[in-house]
């Protein structure tokens, strides 16, 4: 019925002479306009708008995938209330009154908001009221906490506000540019993208990377500093002890426009060049070619993302990023300044509005002046007065049974916040846990009382704010999907009925806008910088086609500004910028016997967060299909384990099962985890479990990105494989992790035991494949069992079992006959050890579904560049996030013999399904 509905909602689109849509992505922090229609056959397709200021056309490939998401596939359809579907009404009342009773009893301090960069503007600026204005509490923080809040303090440390001073095209306007614990080529391909265009077509730019893996992101580095995990501030105090020594600081714009001098460079004195080599692990030669470039050249943007705002000095870590901007006066001017690259969609917005429990709205903090005028303009009578408990310590204070009730938007802490186990125990033991999401299983979800279904990407309407201070529109495409509704909706109705009806009186997403648009020109003589008060007027015709536009937008700017701090004029008390003195410290995080490596955590090319959206289209997990660790091949050698093999990697904390990975560009006595997998498509591989919960103590983000664990091997005695039409129970296995295919499921599990009382393999088969006819094909003296199950005479299980993985079919062929009827031919390859499918490899390009192998093979037999590979495979030729990929794999696997490279100015013709 649901998918009747999807057809029908798609058939309400006048497809063939209907105009795009432009809307956004709902991804990275980029903020990609994205120009969406439907084809004759009224499906939606996706394209990057050429005239939005962020992407310029391009889209990477998990924007490209977005029409593969909208699916009914683990939607939350309809409200429930302890796992039983209830009217709105009822839903509604019971969140009301749960948190009505318990402010009554225990006060407004005793309940909370959890909100999510996911969120739209509007949605958050109705929660943020709400919470801080009328029940009275300021107990709202987001996830945006996870990964920007350094970088917030200390902008407003720096500057006197939370401002990017920067814009896009500083990326390409600079002739340096410094990543710093960014993989842009993979957690935000668009704008890496761009750099490396920029980079080709000026081939006097130079590329500096600071982290202490080998990313893609290094294909375009002239220089990597692979230095110890957490020393950045080293690194940069010596750069000022560098720039003082070299007489490169610019003393004019200091004394002008600065102060704090003395104390910062007092501060960085004694990090000579011997020093950060020491504490940095990078060579002397390194860092003084990396100081000598940075002080000679004038256009300089350092791009810093989760590497440095993930840790328990990161607020230090971006002053001192800053601090070496102000001192040599790069900012304020085209290709200069400091730039800090946020994770979602609209983090930004959330800051704007006061999502964060620090702030109180519109870029306002707890001051007795700002909660009187915030009071007035809202006119609330129970204003909170005083910041409330960041992320981190909001959990705590649940699990003390401090806080009482909460309310999870759009967001899933049990997977993101660190220290898993604790936030399970927290959620469990609350009174109250209310969950709107428009995804019905999470590990988060399962914790929830109440369960309110939200409208998603292509449904919703609002506003979100990118990195660089752009506004943009997200336009709905489809009508709300079964009972779903929008988050402010659900807000508002709530409000209501908490007896806040006069004050949350708001029909449609403008009516709310235009609000948040006045509160931020409200009693703002200058002193604030987040202005959009233009816009505060905007009638609904107007609002629907609001073009993008970066802040502040006032009378004096009435197109937006594209770069702040031209007149070097700055939001602190003085008017002048700030230097901070920092502390270079390590972090307190350090090997042992016990946990002898380093863990590093971070994001992939093709994933985002905790998988609820991307999950749902398979090609996004065709990259990497499973969680893993990833070792240096010399640490995997001296423990014994090869590509493939089950590690467990335990910490304090917890203990993951992964298979693991070789990557020549981790170092050694270090391991790299991705933090995309959870209990929805793996058992044992939510890396959170094993992080603990250590924050800056400025900022309240944690130490997401660190952490001393152990590696050990994992031996399974018996391995399944085995795809299936249907979602699998699979409890019983030690080992698993679930793949979504375009006709089902594939799983791999492993069992540490072979005692065949552990598992009967009949019954098992007999109650997760009932009615079905099966046969079988066994190697008894093997141990290797292959099964198939027809209902209705088409296949609907493909089930292997062997004593090692090397017995199992190739992943690429499992699954490729669901739904298929009962074939001769079928059953001749499963019989057989033989397929005639050819063994791709790891995919490379999503986009046109080419593998590792067919690249190898292209390499071989000539290719010599990503172009090349483009015009044999098509391969790179879409959305490019493939690219950097590609041009690792030209370098590690091109001919070396001078008689075996093949001149490709003129390639032959592609064959027959040469990339298929």
């Amino acid at each position: 019925m649901l998918n009747e509905q999807l057809s029908t909602n798609l058939s309400l689109m006048n497809n063939a002479s209907r105009p795009c849509t432009k809307t956004t992505c709902p991804y990275c922090g980029v903020g990609c306009g994205i120009d969406a229609k439907f084809n004759v056959e009224k499906k939606l397709e996706v394209s990057g708008s050429e005239e939005h200021t962020a992407n310029l056309g391009r889209l990477c490939v998990k924007g490209n995938a977005l029409p593969d998401t909208i699916s009914t596939t683990n939607r939350l359809l309809y409200p429930e209330v302890r796992g039983n579907r209830v009217e709105w009404d009822e839903a509604l009342a019971k969140v009301a009154e749960g948190f009505n009773s318990i402010i009554s009893e225990h006060g407004p301090d005793s309940v909370a908001f959890y909100l999510s960069g996911q969120l739209l503007t509007e949605d958050y600026y109705v929660a943020n009221k709400l919470m801080k204005g009328f029940i009275g509490s300021p107990n709202v923080d987001t996830n945006s906490r996870l990964c920007m809040a350094s970088a917030v303090a200390s902008y407003k440390r720096a500057f006197g506000a939370d401002v990017m001073p920067c814009n896009y095209a500083d990326l390409e306007l600079c002739d340096l540019l410094i990543f710093v614990g960014s993989n842009a080529a993979w957690t935000h391909p668009v704008l890496y993208q761009r750099i490396s265009a920029a980079k080709k077509a000026r081939p006097n730019m130079q590329v500096v990377v600071i982290d202490p893996r080998e990313t893609a992101t290094c294909e375009i580095a002239d220089i990597h500093l692979q230095l110890e995990p957490g020393s950045d501030a080293f690194l940069f105090s010596g750069l000022i002890r560098y720039l003082e020594k070299d007489d490169s600081l610019n003393e004019s714009f200091i004394d002008q426009h600065c102060e704090g001098l003395a104390e910062t460079l007092a501060a960085a004195a004694h990090c000579e060049i011997d020093v950060v080599a020491d504490k940095t692990g990078v060579d002397e030669e390194q860092l003084l070619k990396f100081y000598e470039v940075f002080a000679s050249t004038e256009k300089v943007v350092s791009f810093y993302s989760q590497g440095v705002n993930q840790s328990a000095t990161g607020t230090d870590k971006c002053n001192a990023i800053i601090n070496c901007h102000l001192l040599t006066g790069r900012i304020g001017k085209p290709g200069m300044g400091p730039f800090s690259i946020t994770g979602q969609p609209n983090a930004m917005g959330g800051r704007e509005v006061g999502g964060l429990a620090n702030q109180l709205a519109a870029h306002m903090d707890y001051t007795p002046e700002t909660v009187e005028r915030v009071g007035r303009f809202w006119q609330a009578k129970n204003m909170a007065t005083e910041p409330g408990f960041k992320a981190v310590d909001l959990f705590n204070e649940i699990a003390k049974g401090k806080i009482k009730a909460v309310w999870i938007m759009a967001t899933n802490p049990v997977v993101s916040l660190p220290q898993s186990a604790r936030v399970r125990e927290a959620l469990d033991a609350c009174e109250l846990v209310v969950v709107s999401d428009c995804v019905r299983n999470t590990d988060t979800n399962a914790y929830a009382d109440v369960l309110l279904p939200a409208t998603g990407w292509s449904e919703k309407d609002g506003t979100v704010t990118n990195s660089e201070r752009t506004i943009s529109r997200q336009r709905r495409l489809f009508p709300a999907t079964a009972d779903s509704r929008h988050d402010w909706q659900i807000i508002r109705d709530v409000a209501r009925l908490m007896g806040f009806s006069a004050a949350f009186d708001y029909r449609t997403a403008r009516d709310i806008f235009v609000e948040h648009a006045a509160l931020s020109e409200f009693e703002n003589g200058g002193e604030r910088a987040f202005n959009i008060g233009k816009l505060k007027n905007l009638s609904q015709d107007e609002y629907d086609s609001l073009q993008p536009l970066q802040w502040p937008v006032t009378e004096a700017s009435p197109n937006g500004t594209p770069r702040l701090f031209s007149d070097y004029k700055f939001y602190t008390d003085t008017g002048r910028a700030k230097l901070i003195p920092i502390e270079a410290l390590l972090p307190t995080v350090t090997k042992s016997e016990e946990f002898p490596f380093l863990l590093n955590t971070g994001r992939l090319r093709d994933q985002w967060h905790t998988m609820t959206r991307t999950g749902l289209a398979p090609k996004l997990l065709a990259h990497f299909d499973s969680p893993f660790a990833q070792l240096n091949p010399t640490c995997c050698a001296e423990l014994g384990v090869e590509p493939g093999d089950l590690v467990e990697v335990s910490s304090v904390n917890g203990r993951l099962l992964v298979p693991i990975q070789f990557s020549e560009g981790v170092r050694r006595g270090e391991v790299f985890v991705p933090i995309h997998w959870n209990r929805q498509f793996a058992n044992k591989a939510g890396v959170s479990e094993l992080i603990s919960p250590r924050v800056d103590p400025i900022s309240g983000q944690p130490e997401s990105k660190l952490e001393a664990v152990a590696v050990k091997p994992i031996v399974m005695q018996r391995w399944v494989s085995f795809a299936s039409t249907h979602e699998i129970s699979m409890h019983q296995f030690d080992y698993w992790h679930k793949v979504p295919l375009q006709n089902g499921y594939r799983y791999l599990a492993g069992m540490m035991s072979d005692n065949p009382k552990v598992w009967e393999l009949q019954s098992w088969l007999k109650k997760e494949f009932p009615h079905t006819h099966k046969i079988e094909f066994s190697d008894e003296e093997q141990q290797n069992f292959r099964i198939a199950c027809f209902l209705e005479d088409k296949i609907c299980a493909e089930i292997f079992l062997a004593q090692s993985l090397q017995s199992l079919p190739p992943p690429n062929w499992l699954g490729k006959n669901l739904g298929e009827a009962q074939h001769p031919h079928n059953l001749q390859m499963l019989a057989s050890d033989e397929t005639d499918l050819e063994d791709t490899g790891k995919l490379i390009c999503s986009c046109f579904e080419v593998g590792e192998n067919q690249i190898i093979n292209a390499i071989q037999s000539g290719c010599t560049d990503a172009s090349q590979l483009g015009v044999w495979l098509q391969c790179g030729t879409k959305c490019g996030s493939c690219i950097p990929e590609l041009t690792q794999l030209v370098k590690s696997h091109k001919t070396v013999a001078i008689e075996q490279v093949v001149e490709l100015e003129n390639p032959s013709p592609l064959p027959e399904n040469a990339n298929n």
